[in-house]
């Protein structure tokens, strides 16, 4: 009897493989980030009922730095228990879906970098960097300046509202400081870069339809357009936070995931 268990418990040893045990970590790790991100930090604004969260930061780095799989896992699960804990129970099946779908397209994309030169790398970066940055400026401008309600926390009972007035020149700022970072990192560090752009804007695209048409089938289609610029408005803030992100992250994480 002695001898099955010692062989039994010798051939788990020897199948164990801690590659698995560092993926299962950072899956919840990723998970977790995802849903603190989504519930830490709201933005509501009064006149147009409408509200952003950080969630797409965490969706979009965890998705880029650790590829599709776990993107979706992590986008799709964070977010939708931050739905269920935040009390919007009725967006959580839509939220598992749609944020699982951005962050597969998002992580694959990513990593399927189409063969091109330095030069063309380098143009699309700044193609991207203006299209990015004037997107950051437009929709915070029209929706984020003026007074709004900074929500910090994480449930009803437990979160600080702070009222603050944000000038039209701030997003203005932070769209060109973006614009100008992109076309740094492009010509010094990562010409690709303008294509991880593109990553992210095609997945937060699928994430903006994926909600349209989830909320003309419960609202219609007139209140589903006033969220579609609050998404796009989330669109921008997570690839804004993402980029300089991952690229100060990768060099560890790489070497993370080659240990043994």
């Amino acid at each position: 009897m002695w001898g099955i268990i010692k062989k039994t418990y010798m051939g788990s040893m020897r199948e164990f493989n801690p590659k698995i045990t560092i993926k299962m970590g950072i899956l919840v790790v990723s998970i977790s980030l995802v849903c603190i991100a989504t519930m830490a930090l709201t933005v509501y604004v009064p006149a147009t009922r409408g509200y952003f969260n950080l969630g797409e930061t965490m969706v979009y780095t965890v998705a880029i730095l650790f590829g599709p799989y776990i993107g979706a896992l992590a986008g799709g699960i964070g977010s939708a228990l931050a739905d269920l804990l935040l009390g919007y129970a009725h967006y959580a099946p839509a939220t598992l879906v749609i944020k699982a779908v951005e962050g597969l397209v998002v992580g694959y994309l990513a990593r399927r970098v189409l063969k091109a030169s330095t030069t063309i790398w380098k143009y699309l970066a700044t193609v991207m960097a203006i299209v990015s940055g004037f997107l950051l400026c437009l929709i915070g401008v029209h929706y984020y300046s003026g007074h709004v309600d900074l929500t910090l926390g994480v449930t009803e009972n437990v979160s600080l509202v702070l009222p603050l007035y944000v000038p039209m020149w701030f997003w203005v700022t932070i769209g060109i400081l973006f614009a100008l970072m992109i076309i740094l990192l492009s010509h010094t560090i990562d010409p690709r870069v303008g294509w991880t752009i593109v990553s992210l804007m095609a997945g937060g695209s699928l994430m903006v339809l994926g909600y349209f048409m989830y909320e003309t089938l419960i609202f219609g289609m007139w209140a589903a357009l006033v969220e579609v610029p609050v998404n796009i408005g989330q669109v921008t803030v997570g690839l804004a936070v993402a980029i300089p992100l991952t690229k100060a992250l990768e060099n560890r994480v790489k070497t993370l995931l080659m240990m043994k």
